[in-house]
């Protein structure tokens, strides 16, 4: 990977105050040239060996080169490997995902109803940089956008015949619905709040870099620190960019899809490639416009369009089925919801697993919880840059309850119009067999008046959903690589059209056998990833825990909007230069401008 820049007008992870004037200095209004700035919150963590961060840079890259090629030229003997892979972690550790997933939900409502839940991101006095509306966009649209498109029809169809916990009753396709709520709703929302919830703190209040090693590895023995963290985040950028390249040829093959319903051509290889270089395009000046200009702006076009669909879909479908189903559907989520979240298939656990396509749970709640796992680096990554200022409580109530909340909603109108027009057609059931994309699509085709108009909105959604999920992966991806430098928009743009690359020679050698191949060795990724996760939620407890007076002003001090001696002994990156009196960690010493007036003190403070 190229070296990122040292600058970047994009990024709005934190205000930035002049030493001179508290005037801030955002990706909007920069600062004046030549005053010097202030990036909140000051650098605590550690400077990276020049030898870990080759690593971090080479290897990742010459691995996916490397699986990729495997791959796209014996795409059977790699998809039999990985099926392989897949049928172990199913059928020996489906129990350990039930308990991840109820890990989750529990360290969530721990953070709200204690009194941890009062401290604030940033420290006392740090303030929301984003509204609510802008808020909740930018955090669903990286978070779910694309794939609750995807699937908030397509697994209600897929599901109708019979699901486990829920009885099958005079109402086809109620099962589907409720597990379609528990899927993406809830508890996927805690998994990814409880990582974001661990970055945001250790990054935000105590000055550590935005990655997966600062957030874990002071949890471990001092000797297996560095080389725990390189490992980490080799996992973590890996991850990132194998998981949005196959959802990008996932996305491309869908918007063909949707497009094809409304204009004279089919599917091929050479429109797929076509879509790919679209949404790169896109993606890409959405990353160089930066948080505010380009994420926020089509975050939000998104919010709108989406209710538009939603809207569409109560007010011209069959509204009294939709508000019947949805009101049933719901009242046995919540009955069925703790039954739900311990369901792990014991009647065939402890025989060996033929394959994982013969366990439900294999195709269903493994499948998914991989993914969101798999998913967790670079939508915890975003979710947390964008959420300074906001209490812990609040900042887990706003990415479980609204989010989940919205989730139902959606899934309850989508997927009860397309049970009822499926019960009188049958025809979204044969389309999503022979292609699971086009399953939203047929049920819009059948509304009447508006269906061609709702069929064109939902493929443009398709599209900017896809282009906020890359936008918000290639910040935490470039987070990642360039940490604890800054990463400038041109790197950005570097990395956008890095994983289209891959993207399209998935597709255009591979084919849809590789992109799935690649996906499913992704998701399963996220079988070892979720013991790092786990290692991450202890070090925030025991972090939290010990909050005492000295953390605390920790927390004042590198979130101080004023200028400080220590500010002028910092490169641009607000990285300490080298200096004999100065170090980085533990016993870090600043001369603090004595309060009396008489001169400077020196002050040492402890790190955390």
């Amino acid at each position: 990977m190229p070296q990122p820049e040292s600058s970047d007008p994009g990024i709005a992870s934190a205000p930035a105050r002049t030493a001179a004037t508290p005037v801030p200095a955002t990706e909007d209004s920069p600062a004046a040239a030549g005053e010097r700035t202030v990036t909140l919150p000051r650098f605590r963590g550690r400077i990276i060996p020049p030898l870990d961060r080759a690593i971090i840079m080479i290897l990742p890259p010459v691995l996916i080169i490397a699986a990729v090629v495997m791959v796209t030229v014996n795409p059977g003997g790699a998809a039999e490997v990985i099926g392989r892979l897949r049928t172990f972690v199913t059928g020996g550790f489906t129990w350990w995902f039930v308990i991840y997933a109820l890990i989750a939900v529990v360290v969530c409502a721990w953070l709200c109803i204690s009194k941890v839940g009062r401290v604030r991101l940033g420290g006392p006095r740090a303030q929301p940089e984003h509204n609510q509306f802008a808020w909740y966009s930018m955090l669903f649209a990286c978070g779910q956008g694309i794939g609750l498109i995807f699937w908030s029809l397509a697994e209600p169809i897929l599901l109708r015949e019979g699901t486990p916990v829920i009885p099958t009753n005079d109402n086809p396709g109620e099962g589907g619905v409720v597990w379609t709520y528990f899927h993406w709703g809830l508890t996927a929302w805690a998994m990814y709040c409880v990582v974001a919830v661990c970055l945001a703190y250790s990054h935000h209040n105590l000055g550590k870099t935005l990655t997966f090693r600062e957030a874990t590895v002071d949890l471990l023995p001092k000797r297996a620190q560095r080389p725990a963290g390189v490992v980490i985040e080799l996992l973590a950028i890996i991850a990132t960019v194998l998981g949005l390249a196959t959802s990008f040829g996932f996305a491309a093959m869908q918007f063909t899809s949707g497009m094809t319903n409304v204009l004279p051509f089919g599917t091929s290889p050479l429109v797929w490639a076509l879509v790919i270089l679209i949404l790169a395009v896109l993606t890409s000046v959405s990353a160089f416009l930066g948080v505010n200009k380009g994420m926020k702006r089509i975050s939000e076009a998104n919010s709108v369009l989406s209710i538009v669909l939603v809207i569409g879909v109560f007010v011209f479908g069959p509204t009294v089925y939709i508000l019947s189903n949805m009101s049933q559907t719901f009242g046995s989520f919540f009955q069925h919801f703790i039954p739900m979240s311990f369901f792990a298939g014991a009647e065939s656990a402890g025989a060996p697993l033929a394959d994982w396509s013969d366990s439900w749970n294999g195709w269903w709640t493994v499948f998914i919880w991989c993914w969101v796992i798999a998913f967790s680096p670079f939508v915890a990554g975003f979710i947390a840059r964008i959420s300074r200022g906001r209490t812990i409580r609040e900042f887990v109530l706003g990415v479980t309850i609204i989010p989940s909340l919205i989730v139902m909603v959606w899934v309850g109108i989508i997927g009860s119009a397309g049970i009822h027009y499926d019960n009188e057609t049958g025809q979204i059931s044969t389309d999503a067999a022979a292609d699971t994309s086009s399953a939203l699509f047929s049920m819009l085709e059948m509304l009447p008046w508006i269906g061609t108009l709702m069929v064109v909105v939902a493929t443009v959604l398709v599209a900017t959903y896809y282009v906020t999920s890359l936008d918000s992966g290639t910040y935490a991806l470039a987070e990642f690589v360039s940490a604890p430098k800054k990463s400038g928009p041109w790197f950005r743009v570097v990395l956008v059209a890095s994983i289209a690359t891959v993207a399209l020679v998935l597709l255009s050698i591979g084919g849809v056998d590789a992109v799935d191949t690649v996906q499913t060795g992704t998701i399963i990724g996220g079988f070892p990833f979720s013991f790092v996760i786990v290692l991450m939620i202890i070090n925030l407890i025991r972090r939290l825990r010990s909050r005492d007076r000295e953390v605390r002003q920790l927390e004042k001090d590198i979130n101080d909007p004023g200028p400080r001696a220590e500010d002028e002994l910092c490169d641009e990156d607000g990285i300490p230069r080298p200096d004999p009196r100065r170090g980085v960690g533990q016993g870090t010493l600043t001369d603090v401008q004595d309060p009396s007036g008489h001169g400077t003190r020196t002050q040492r403070r402890p790190q955390r």
